[in-house]
């Protein structure tokens, strides 16, 4: 084989050297992935709960709290 494609690896390789060659470097990383991940999840379901849910929802509802008058 060749030094180069040997020295330019895989994306495994380059994963490797870039996150998980120190441990501190991939606690971090598994840490802030599993807080953006939770993010982009929390924001997805709320986005699909107010789209199957629209008209039924408290704030859809103008005069809700209101009395007509009995006149």
């Amino acid at each position: 084989m060749d030094s180069t494609a040997r020295r330019s690896g895989g994306l495994f390789e380059g994963l490797y050297r870039v996150i998980m060659r120190r441990n501190s470097v991939y606690v971090t990383f598994i840490i802030a992935g599993a807080f953006v991940g939770e993010r982009v999840v929390d924001y997805g379901v709320h986005k699909l709960w107010e789209y199957n849910n629209v008209g039924k929802r408290f704030e859809d509802i103008p005069v809700l709290g209101t009395r007509q008058s009995e006149e």
